[in-house]
């Protein structure tokens, strides 16, 4: 076992059996010209994070863990997309619309893409989510499952919305999750400190949180 500082207390993990999930590093919320952007976002907050996610997934990788990349997305005639989530925001720009790049939040559009400097290696696993939640209506589960897999670090966008959903919902499975505080983020500072907070409260009520540093640390010992 491994254990590195966090809060509220030390993180126990072994490498064989844990996994690092990103979280929606797609260029639709991340880049200047996508659908983040054009709801009047900033998403200069989001590109801020990706060094540190690039490092953190160079880390985890050395390692030998799992990395697992998600995409939320759907499917182009919207089967999978019920109308009280088509039906939010800004009904002038709505999922299956035509974008900045391509239509929004179409799996195989451009704007759907992983960020190319985060691309998923060969062989990591690529989650394509209709929901927040990355377990919803996936093959998430199995995955972990088949590797054997009891602890997950958790990075990617947003924190209070996919991040901390996904994180929940791994929480209610049996998983001891930790997210990494600079390598996630919210379009929404007071947000992204009140989700960590919410998580981490009365003794990790949720799970655990750390910077990278302290966790390539960890890996790296």
């Amino acid at each position: 076992m491994k254990t590195m500082t966090a809060t509220p207390f030390d993180y126990a993990f072994d490498l064989a059996t844990t996994a690092l999930i990103v979280i929606d590093m797609q260029r639709d919320f991340i880049e200047a010209g996508g659908f983040g952007a054009a709801l009047g976002n900033d998403v200069t907050r989001l590109q801020a994070i990706v060094p540190t996610v690039a490092r953190l997934i160079g880390g985890a990788r050395a390692a030998g863990l799992m990395v697992v990349h998600t995409r939320e997305c759907h499917r182009p005639d919207l089967s999978d997309l019920p109308p009280a989530k088509r039906d939010r925001g800004n009904p002038a720009l709505r999922i299956g619309d035509p974008g900045p790049m391509g239509r929004l939040l179409i799996a195989g559009e451009p704007g759907a893409d992983i960020l190319p400097e985060l691309a998923p290696a060969p062989g990591e696993l690529v989650i394509d989510k209709p929901g927040k939640g990355a377990f919803y209506a996936t093959g998430l589960s199995g995955a972990l499952q088949a590797r054997g897999i009891r602890q997950i670090l958790f990075a990617g966008v947003t924190t209070e919305v996919c991040v901390q959903t996904t994180m929940r919902e791994a929480n209610d499975r049996g998983y001891d999750c930790l997210i990494v505080t600079d390598a996630t983020e919210s379009y929404f500072p007071e947000f992204k400190a009140a989700a960590i907070a919410m998580m981490t409260a009365q003794q990790g009520i949720v799970g655990w949180a750390a910077p990278s540093d302290a966790v390539l640390e960890a890996l790296d010992a």
